[in-house]
C-alpha cells in the first residue's frame, strides 16, 4: 500500500512538471529510492529539468546500466544501432558490410572516440568478447565516467582531442573505430529539448555550421589509425550521412550508409581498403 502511494503521488508531481512518461519514470524512481525522503529528493531534481538518467545515476543502454554522472552527454537509444553495426561487422554476419575476412578475433582493437560515458565500448565488448577497448574523450569529467563504465571490461580510457589522446601504438591497429561525435548543427541547438541543452556540455552537442565538423576531422585522419580492412563506423543522421560520407570518402575510406527506421538512426561506415 505504501509503495503505491509512493507510485501515486510521484506519478503526479511528474505529470504536473511536464514528464511525458510520467509512469514509467516514477517506477524507476521509486525503485532506485531507498527512502521517502530519498524519492522526495530525487524527484525535486527531476521536477527541476535535470535528465532522468543523471538523477538515477544510471542509463539503461544495449540492455546494460551505464553510470552516468552530472554534466556527461547520456547514451541514447539510437544508438543501439551503432552497436548493433558494429557487432555485426565484427562477427561477419548476414548485412554486415561484405568482408573477406572478420576482425572478431581475440585481442581485436575497438576504439569508442567521443565516448561521453563510454557506453558504446562496453556494450560492443559485451556484444563480441576478446576484443580488447580503449576509448577517449575530450572532457574529463566524462573520462573519469568511461574509466568506471569500462573497468568492467578491461577497457582503458584517455582525455584528449580526438585521435591526440590516443596511445601511439594504435596508430594502424584499430580494427573497429566507432565515433558517436556530436552532430546537431550549430544553430539548431536552441531547438533541442531542455533536458540536452541546459544539462549536456556544449562541445558534446555541437557539430559545427552543418553538424558534420568532427566527422571530417575524425574522417580526415582514420586511415592512418586502421589496420587495412579495419572500419570506421559514424553515427550520422538521414540528412547528413551523405556528407559524412563524403569526408570518408576524401579521407581514403570506402563508405557505406546504413539506416534503422526501428531506432531512427543512420550510421555511415568507412573501410580503409586493404591495398591502394
Amino acid at each position: 500500500m505504501v509503495r503505491m502511494e509512493l507510485l501515486s503521488g510521484t506519478v503526479d508531481r511528474l505529470r504536473a512538471a511536464g514528464c511525458v512518461f510520467a509512469e514509467e519514470e516514477a517506477e524507476l524512481l521509486v525503485a532506485e529510492a531507498a527512502s521517502a525522503q530519498q524519492l522526495d529528493r530525487l524527484v525535486a531534481r527531476r521536477v527541476q529539468g535535470i535528465p532522468l538518467e543523471v538523477v538515477l545515476g544510471w542509463a539503461r543502454f544495449c540492455g546494460l546500466r551505464i553510470e552516468v554522472d552530472a554534466g556527461v552527454f547520456v547514451p541514447r537509444r539510437r544508438t543501439t544501432f551503432l552497436v548493433d553495426r558494429a557487432a555485426a561487422v565484427a562477427a561477419d554476419r548476414a548485412g554486415a558490410v561484405a568482408v573477406a575476412v572478420a576482425v572478431a578475433r581475440p585481442g581485436a582493437v575497438v576504439v569508442d572516440l567521443c565516448c561521453g560515458t563510454g557506453a558504446v565500448g562496453v556494450a560492443v565488448a559485451v556484444a563480441v568478447p576478446g576484443v580488447v577497448v580503449h576509448a577517449a574523450d575530450i572532457d574529463p569529467v566524462a573520462v573519469a565516467c568511461a574509466r568506471r563504465n569500462l573497468a568492467r571490461v578491461g577497457g582503458h580510457a584517455y582525455c584528449g582531442d580526438l585521435y591526440d589522446a590516443l596511445p601511439a601504438e594504435l596508430r594502424g591497429r584499430i580494427d573497429l573505430l566507432l565515433v558517436n561525435a556530436p552532430y546537431v548543427p550549430t544553430d539548431e541547438i536552441a531547438l533541442m529539448p531542455p533536458e540536452a541543452r541546459d544539462h549536456e556540455p556544449r562541445q558534446a552537442l555541437d557539430g559545427g555550421p552543418d553538424g558534420v565538423a568532427i566527422h571530417r576531422r575524425v574522417a580526415g585522419s582514420a586511415a592512418r589509425w586502421l589496420r587495412p580492412g579495419g572500419y570506421l563506423l559514424i553515427e550520422s543522421s538521414r540528412h547528413q550521412a551523405p556528407l559524412t560520407a563524403q569526408a570518408m570518402r576524401e579521407g581514403g575510406l570506402d563508405p557505406q550508409v546504413d539506416r534503422s527506421e526501428e531506432y531512427d538512426s543512420t550510421v555511415v561506415t568507412g573501410t580503409r581498403p586493404r591495398t591502394r
